[in-house]
């Protein structure tokens, strides 16, 4: 009889918290490896990226000041430290509206007048009792979004705890913490409303319905949103105070970046300084995006638009990042009739006039301060005098129709023919249309000027303020959802049917199917284990399949098409850049010419199937020149952003309601997030956040005998690095070494170094060690470590251990990334990814990056990481990787696809030429596609075997943008 297993020891909660050692970072961590982790990954210093030996190659075939200026600290406030080793910039800011500091009378400061002081006591946490019970509240509220019967379990059960103590929770209940939050102070922006109902002729007999119904519409006070972003601390060191304009010290070549950057804000702080009141005065403009999304059938409209609203102060990485620079500030509603009705001119006429109305009923706070400054305090603390206007404006095609009162399939911004788009022609401009609206009848407009006559746009009551032209560009809709998901890639499907069989068409679709399928895994690319072939397609399906399409249609269809590809996916990638220069936009134009160009074989190719052109989302792309010239980078405009906040502020409150009368309770729920942020942004800039809640109460109860993170830390694990955080590249491998399996061991001796070389297949690696160690310790040595002989190779006889992984951490803003513009991915070499098969990850290798002629591809070579491992060798730890090398074919990109292309490389006896390199000359992982050429792949054939099962690969420039401005 088996005698009972003892029980297993229950885990104990550590209260230890050890602080991160660089200054001015808030970490805390519960154990030293975590903290040791984040140093290596976030405050560590990039070395000199090493040189590697390339493997053979075998191709086949500043302003004037004033008495007007800011203080230098004022003036660099917004400027903030570039996050980036960027390249050197000279700045021209405007010298009229500076943005300088005044006192709460409107009175200009002298240069270097500190701010007012703040009531800054550290101990008040109004309305929380302490630090405790505000964490608490945002937890549950905010992060974990947790139901008040949850919300009551938990806190039972928390009281349960604390009985015995005499304590109790920080909560009595969800109406407790409710009423908490809704006591704060801050962030009391209330929601109003108003009532809006057709006062036009109603026909006496069986009048329409919706010319009886009055139609709500929510609003919160802009002008008091707008304030609270100006005046939130944490953006203090991210917005700019006046415009500027950029040029680079090389060529003296202007670059676009941030919204204040572009010559919109330029001009329009030419008009305003002319006013003497508003010298010196900053220029905030207001950006607006809206867009429909359904609610609620509990309210009487089940659809409306969220209204959202924003400053053009705010740098586009805090726009994207959604850190409350993008407020919902309202809800438009959006009248419903029945089928019978639907199609009444008068009934449509009421809709588009309801959208212009509201638009200015809400917006009509901003009046005043058009035309005379404002006293607004900033998160800075100092205060300035502010004149607002009214900014871009973003929105899909339909609602930009809607916006500037066009007829649906013609352009908003310029008056071109809907027949021929992209002839040339004037902008639209509001002297214009009242010049028409004098000489011409409503059916002349609407027939030959594509303008509906009698709407009023919201933006004429409002001073320089031209609809027209605050029309922001939209990657999302315009290009992505537009170009490439509307017209292109169901153009190449009409292609194929068109010039083959049913039968035979189908076959090519499914096999460009199984290409998709079978591409290798990439950090951050999408899978498509059924290819293309789904239903349901959302903004992100489109953007990930932009990036294999190309390699996957190139065999089965001429190259016109492929080159049409090509150029719409380089003017894409290039209009998606977080920063563009005068040469970018020559690279976007010709981009958008060769598309023009290329384009054409849909109409005029041997199987025709378009008839015109004439399509105002690809005509779109034709403006995004000039626009990025008024606004800066597109990416700080797009509609992805008021698309990614519907699910903070409208589908989560909706998810969170009880579905009955739904909006109302959205209402309150948005409003208790704005108190608990602006809460949360008053709390931190006193100081009161720092460490975390269990940090806090060490420090409270000042006891020798507790212990703490400074008595128990190891100072031998890290060194305090007070190195900039912003890094070109760096990589470390994983922290955990691979584990004991069927497939490798974790240690090895030497003498049980052969059995890993049979698992590797890699026969030689004791001896690639050895050369390694040479390479290490002569790095001046010019030759190759293949030609190096093995005699006169240090010997290794220890051990070494490997990983499945290690993690590349780079500078990529124009991706989804940091606020900084970091980004961190994980190269993988794994002999089993989720049970599937082995993931070895290809990688960039700097082969010649420290020549400043070589740029792109010239500097780097691609190598497939067959194993990571690390070993000491006299007192040194190599962190290393085996690699087997790819040649480049050709010394250019190819013509079709604008992509690099490569083969494996092997050695002059037809071996596999494989390598080890230290893991700091890998820069980041690269993705390969094989090339597919005419033939059909097997179905057999699965993601893991990609990278064997092919003899030639494209270097996939479209996997990210940080890609493309690399192999470009």
């Amino acid at each position: 009889m088996s005698s009972a297993r003892p029980p297993r020891p229950q885990p104990v909660h550590s209260a230890l918290q050890y602080p991160c050692e660089r200054a001015g970072c808030q970490r805390f961590f519960k154990t030293l490896g975590g903290r040791t982790k984040h140093m290596r990954s976030a405050h560590l210093p990039v070395p000199p990226l090493p040189q590697v030996q390339p493997p053979p190659a075998q191709s086949l075939i500043n302003p004037p000041a004033d008495e007007l200026d800011p203080d230098p600290a004022s003036e660099n406030a917004g400027d903030g430290a570039p996050l980036e080793p960027s390249p050197d910039v000279e700045t021209q800011f405007y010298e009229w509206c500076t943005g300088r500091p005044c006192n709460e009378r409107g009175e200009y400061l002298a240069t270097g007048t500190p701010p007012p002081p703040k009531a800054d006591n550290p101990t008040d946490w109004t309305p929380y009792d302490d630090r405790i019970q505000f964490e608490t509240a945002d937890f549950l509220f905010t992060r974990n979004q947790m139901a008040a019967p949850q919300i009551d379990a938990l806190l039972d059960l928390w009281a349960a705890t604390l009985l015995k103590h005499g304590d109790k929770p920080p909560f009595a209940h969800h109406r407790h913490l409710h009423q908490t939050i809704d006591n704060t102070p801050l962030g009391e922006i209330k929601w109003q409303k108003f009532s809006v109902h057709y006062t036009g002729e109603v026909p006496a007999m069986n009048p329409p319905p919706w010319m009886q119904e009055s139609y709500e519409v929510w609003f919160r006070n802009p002008r008091a949103v707008t304030e609270r972003i100006l005046g939130n601390p944490s953006f203090a060191s991210e917005m700019d105070y006046r415009p500027f304009r950029e040029y680079s010290t090389e060529g003296d070549t202007r670059q676009f970046q941030d919204f204040m950057s572009g010559d919109w804000a330029w001009d329009q702080a030419d008009i305003i300084s002319e006013g003497t009141n508003t010298l010196g005065s900053t220029f905030v403009p207001i950006i607006l995006g809206s867009d429909k999304t359904t609610v609620s059938v509990g309210t009487g409209n089940n659809e409306f638009y969220p209204l959202y609203l924003s400053i053009g102060n705010v740098r586009n990485n805090v726009r994207r990042a959604h850190r409350d620079a993008l407020v919902l500030i309202g809800f438009l509603a959006i009248p419903k009739t029945t089928k019978e009705h639907a199609s009444d001119t008068a009934f449509r006429r009421f809709r588009r006039q309801l959208f212009h109305s509201s638009l200015a009923m809400i917006l009509n706070p901003f009046k005043p301060g058009m035309t005379k400054p404002e006293i607004v305090r900033f998160g800075d603390g100092h205060y300035r005098r502010v004149v607002y206007g009214l900014g871009p404006y973003i929105a899909d095609y339909e609602e930009q129709a809607l916006l500037t009162c066009i007829v649906r399939g013609w352009c908003p911004r310029c008056q071109a023919h809907r027949s021929h788009l992209d002839g040339e022609a004037c902008t639209h401009c509001r002297e214009f249309h009242e010049a028409l609206f004098e000489e011409s009848t409503l059916s002349v407009l609407w027939e030959e000027y594509g303008i509906v006559g009698d709407l009023v746009p919201f933006t004429n009551d409002f001073p320089r303020a031209d609809i027209h032209q605050l029309i922001a560009p939209d990657i999302l809709h315009q290009l992505i959802k537009g170009c490439f998901k509307d017209h292109l890639v169901d153009w190449v499907e009409a292609y194929l049917r068109a010039k083959h069989s049913k039968r035979r068409a189908e076959a090519i679709l499914d096999d460009i199917d199984r290409r998709i399928a079978i591409v290798a895994p990439f950090a951050g690319l999408r899978r498509f284990p059924q290819g293309r072939g789904f239903k349901q397609w959302t903004g992100n399906d489109s953007k990930a399949l932009m990036k294999v399409y190309i390699a996957a249609i190139e065999g089965h269809v001429p190259s016109e098409i492929v080159r049409t590809f090509r150029a719409f996916l380089e003017f894409c990638y290039s209009v998606r850049r977080y920063n563009i220069t005068e040469k970018h936009l020559k690279d976007i134009e010709d981009a958008l010419q060769r598309f023009h160009h290329y384009r054409e074989f849909f109409k005029t190719g041997d199987f025709p199937v378009v008839t015109t052109f004439s399509l105002p989302r690809q005509h779109s792309a034709k403006h995004y020149p000039a626009l990025i010239r008024l606004f800066g980078a597109p990416n700080g405009l797009c509609s992805s952003i008021t698309e990614c906040k519907h699910i903070k502020a409208v589908k989560e409150p909706y998810c969170r309601s009880s579905k009955y009368q739904a909006l109302g309770q959205m209402l309150l729920t948005n409003q208790r997030l704005d108190k608990i942020a602006a809460s949360r942004a008053d709390f931190r800039s006193r100081g009161m956040l720092e460490g975390t809640c269990l940090s806090a109460v060490f420090k409270s109860l000042e006891e020798e005998d507790q212990p703490t993170a400074s008595m128990q830390a190891d100072n031998d694990e890290t060194v305090a690095d007070d190195s900039a955080t912003n890094l070109a590249a760096h990589v470390e491998l994983a922290r955990t070494p691979r584990k004991p399996s069927l497939f490798s061991l974790v240690s090895y001796s030497y003498d049980k170094l052969q059995n890993e070389s049979v698992h590797l297949h890699i026969p030689t690696l004791p001896d690639l060690i050895r050369r390694f160690l040479f390479d290490q310790i002569y790095p001046d040595d010019p030759r190759d470590q293949s030609e190096i002989p093995l005699a006169g190779c240090p010997r290794f006889e220890g051990r070494i251990s490997t990983f499945n992984s290690a993690s590349s951490r780079f500078y990529a803003p124009s991706d989804l990334s940091g606020i900084g513009g970091m980004q961190t991915e994980y190269i993988r070499s794994t002999p089993l990814w989720r049970n599937e098969g082995p993931r070895l990850n290809c990688v960039l290798v700097g082969t010649n990056a420290d020549n400043s002629e070589d740029t792109g591809m010239g500097a780097y070579d691609i190598a497939r990481v067959l194993a990571f491992f690390s070993f000491k060798y006299r007192g040194v730890v190599y962190p290393c990787a085996v690699i087997r090398w790819f040649d480049k074919i050709g010394g250019s990109p190819d013509e079709d696809t604008g992509m690099w292309m490569v083969r494996p490389a092997f050695l002059p006896n037809h071996s596999p030429h494989i390598t080890i390199i230290h893991v700091d000359s890998i820069y980041r992982a690269a993705h390969l596609i094989p090339i597919f050429g005419s033939s059909h792949i097997s179905r057999n054939i699965k993601p893991h075997h990609c990278y064997d099962a092919f003899r030639a690969f494209y270097v996939n420039k479209y996997a990210d943008h940080h890609s493309f401005e690399i192999a470009a």
